[in-house]
């Protein structure tokens, strides 16, 4: 196999970091039992922890949340490309791990805007199959006209696509943003491609006061919505059942089915 293209110029990192700000992906990171993370960041997240200790099984879930969409997706779905948007940072079992141990052969496109981010995708996010290509793009998602710039280097697009906004739209200003960012991503992707999507919800009085926590403690603001807001990105796909569920219940196998504040769904694109 040869190597994967090089992002442009323009998407390469700086290796810039700095340590006393908390930092999104460092507190996820820290909420999932990682070692990536600082002391600010273990302050902000235990801030949140306090007034929302569901926060630490959220972040774990949505993994399990993960491994299990792309089983789904890499076997059921018979799914070859995927276009993880928003990766945040290596911990366990990522997407391509996960697509390449069903199908080899399968292609994996990590986004991300953050200099952090993508200096341990360099080290972490390597092949794992010779058939297979993992690469990442220094892009950020809330642009998805550079996104797909770039990912089109790896990605067949007459070929299915697995989107994959893995709980990062939250990061969108306005509903609209978010449904715009969706839909534009979406829009060049063949019949057959599918959509993925989690997101924490306004679905409890303590994750709320949990992302004011967040905000309170120096982090960016994580904007929670509804899962009605949520189901607007899925309009004119076809949702894969369960449809749009709390991610514990998402087709959970023999994983344990939790209650908490935070719905996903695939759906396929016709």
């Amino acid at each position: 196999m040869t190597d994967p293209p090089l992002p442009s110029a323009t998407s390469r990192p700086s290796a810039e970091i700095d340590d006393f700000t908390p930092h999104a992906a460092r507190i996820w990171n820290y909420w999932m039992g990682g070692k990536d993370n600082f002391a600010a960041d273990r302050a902000a997240g235990d801030a949140v922890a306090e007034v929302y200790p569901d926060i630490v099984v959220m972040a774990r879930q949505s993994r399990r949340f993960l491994i299990r969409v792309v089983e789904y997706l890499a076997g059921e779905a018979g799914m070859r490309q995927f276009l993880d948007l928003g990766t945040g940072l290596p911990i366990m079992q990522n997407t391509h791990e996960v697509a390449q141990r069903i199908a080899p052969e399968s292609k994996v496109v990590y986004v991300d805007h953050d200099s952090l981010v993508l200096a341990h995708a360099r080290a972490l996010l390597v092949n794992t199959t010779p058939e297979g290509v993992t690469t990442y793009v220094h892009a950020d998602f809330h642009n998805p006209e550079q996104v797909l710039s770039d990912a089109i280097n790896v990605l067949d697009l007459n070929r299915p696509v697995a989107v994959m906004f893995m709980g990062v739209l939250g990061y969108c200003a306005t509903l609209e943003e978010m449904r715009s960012i969706v839909s534009r991503t979406m829009a060049p992707m063949p019949s057959g491609s599918h959509l993925v999507l989690w997101d924490g919800t306004a679905t409890g009085e303590a994750v709320v006061e949990g992302g004011d926590k967040l905000v309170e403690s120096g982090g960016v603001p994580y904007l929670l919505r509804s899962p009605e807001e949520l189901a607007t990105c899925f309009e004119g796909l076809e949702l894969v059942p369960p449809g749009l569920v709390p991610i514990t219940e998402w087709r959970p196998g023999t994983d344990e089915v939790v209650p908490l504040d935070a719905y996903g769904a695939v759906a396929r694109k016709p």
